[in-house]
């Protein structure tokens, strides 16, 4: 029996699995890891600690399994993108990482957007200019920590990171390289020459690319060593994390639809790269990452509004998860399912860390309105439940519009999925049939198919669509939805009333940051 070896990092934790030749799950590991948010609009990780994660959930999910080391033959690896992390030449981290939810590169956006020019980038990216891409973070590093800058060997993504960690190798995959931005040309799968040396980024820190099935190295060592494998274990280049989730759940074809909760909240569209969006966010897809594309709308906090919210409001019976068995989320979902549709008139607008599709504004922050005597915690879970919903249901309006092919039922993969009762006002707010994917070890499943194919144990990756069960199957209700939409709309028209006090807000916010420094 052959065995394969997947492992994801997410904005949260990582995860790691080991699946047979048959693409059943036999072993599984996962562990949170610290998010830093110390400084305004900063949102970071301790580069070292996805290598340490990386170790301890490889060997849980390799002793889950009980398969000797001996036997696994591929291993492949996802990250959430965009993440950062500048090594040098040893693949010493010089910083903390920056994850996705990193929004302090603003000055950067508008120096980009005088120098070359919005419709100029958007051409080349065929994405929107934001704070996000790697490229316009080194900016940032260059202009704010030269010394930093000047030490930079390669600027890897964390998949990049631990893939070095494992082979001494320093590289990307195509589905990758279009969160690197301003200079990556999506169509020509490259790094424009004339745009890094316009804005003064060298090319030689860029990583090299590769197909998401390439064999980009062997595991040294001393990676084996530290994570309890054998040398020699072929590496696949990977896929962005949404691709490996997706991917593993079946979505293979042009018009498969798959939504996840996790840190960020988002759904991915497969097609084959006639026309993009510049408002959504677009990049190669893993089945065929020269040919095939997806277009992910994004909204920044998704599932990790409802972990502020625990980690915040629900701290006793977190605390207390080990002493009584309960779990602290299942808590939330009662609570929230308790509370009728519009949770009576409390409305949440869920920008914690600025927003992504189709608002793009950085300065935006999490808004709570209508707030009464009678709301309790449970009604602003549901609110928040249904502002992600909100959010989401802005860019597939777009998308519905724009004549985007988008089949049924929508597919809900991984994070808050479990939560029936965000399932169900997901399923109203779009007003389409959803369903949940039965086999939700996520993306390192999808890590572990790209690692067989890579590696020739899987012909190509029709397994998954083979092997993917749907259950839970949900109806819209009508009722719900008519209502949903007008709370909708005022829910867009509260973003329209307080849009120019976000940056207000947003200066005061600066100058209250370089007050602090100052005591």
């Amino acid at each position: 029996m052959k065995y394969l070896l997947g492992i994801d990092f997410g904005t949260g934790g990582g995860k790691a699995a080991i699946v047979d030749e048959n693409a059943e799950v036999l072993g599984y590991g996962f562990e949170e890891y610290e998010i830093i948010t110390e400084n305004p609009g900063w949102s970071e990780h301790n580069a070292e600690e996805y290598w340490n994660v990386a170790c301890r959930v490889v060997k849980k999910a390799v002793a889950e399994s009980g398969v000797n080391p001996e036997d696994i033959k591929g291993i492949a690896l996802s990250s959430a993108l965009p993440s950062m992390v500048m090594v040098d030449k040893r693949g010493n981290p010089l910083a903390n990482a920056y994850n996705l939810m990193d929004r302090r590169a603003k000055k950067e956006v508008q120096y980009l957007r005088d120098l070359i020019g919005d419709d100029t980038l958007s051409a080349i990216t065929q994405n929107r200019l934001d704070d996000h891409p790697a490229l316009v973070n080194l900016l940032w590093e260059k202009e704010n920590r030269p010394e930093v800058f000047s030490k930079i060997h390669k600027v890897l993504t964390t998949d990049g990171f631990v893939r070095m960690k494992l082979t001494g190798t320093f590289n990307a995959h195509y589905s990758a390289a279009p969160f690197y931005g301003v200079a990556y040309d999506l169509k020509e799968r490259k790094f424009r020459p004339d745009i890094l040396e316009k804005i003064g980024i060298p090319e030689s820190i860029l990583p090299e690319l590769f197909r998401c099935e390439d064999i980009v190295g062997e595991l040294t060592p001393e990676g084996a060593a530290a994570a309890g494998l054998v040398p020699g274990i072929p590496v696949a280049a990977g896929q962005v994390d949404c691709n490996a989730g997706w991917m593993g759940a079946g979505a293979i074809e042009p018009g498969d639809t798959q939504m996840n909760l996790g840190t960020c909240g988002n759904f991915g569209v497969i097609h084959n790269g006639s026309s993009f969006d510049p408002s959504m966010i677009n990049f190669s897809y893993t089945t065929d990452s020269e040919k095939m594309y997806i277009t992910v709308p994004t909204t920044t906090t998704g599932g990790q509004l409802i972990r502020y919210l625990r980690d915040n409001f629900y701290t006793c019976e977190k605390d207390r998860e080990k002493e009584t068995g309960n779990n602290s989320y299942e808590l939330i979902d009662k609570e929230a399912a308790a509370v009728p549709p519009g949770a009576e008139g409390l409305v949440v607008l869920p920008y914690l860390m600025g927003e992504r599709t189709p608002i793009w504004d950085i300065d935006a922050r999490g808004t709570i309105f209508g707030l009464s005597l009678n709301h309790t915690r449970g009604h602003v879970a549901r609110a928040m439940m249904e502002s992600v919903a909100y959010a989401l249901y802005d860019s597939y309006s777009i998308m519905l519009k724009q004549g985007t092919t988008i089949k049924a039922p929508l597919i809900l993969n991984e994070g808050g999925a479990r939560s029936e009762i965000w399932r169900q006002i997901i399923t109203d707010v779009f007003n389409i049939p959803t369903a949940m994917v039965e086999n939700r070890v996520g993306a390192p499943f999808g890590d572990a198919i790209l690692a067989g194919v890579a590696t020739g144990v899987f012909k190509d990756y029709s397994i998954t669509k083979k092997k993917a069960r749907y259950i839970d199957h949900l109806e819209p209700n009508p009722e719900n939805h008519a209502l949903y939409m007008e709370y909708f709309q005022l829910y867009k028209s509260l973003y329209g009333h307080v849009k120019e006090d976000f940056k207000t807000l947003a200066a005061l916010r600066e100058k209250s940051g370089r007050m602090k420094e100052v005591q």
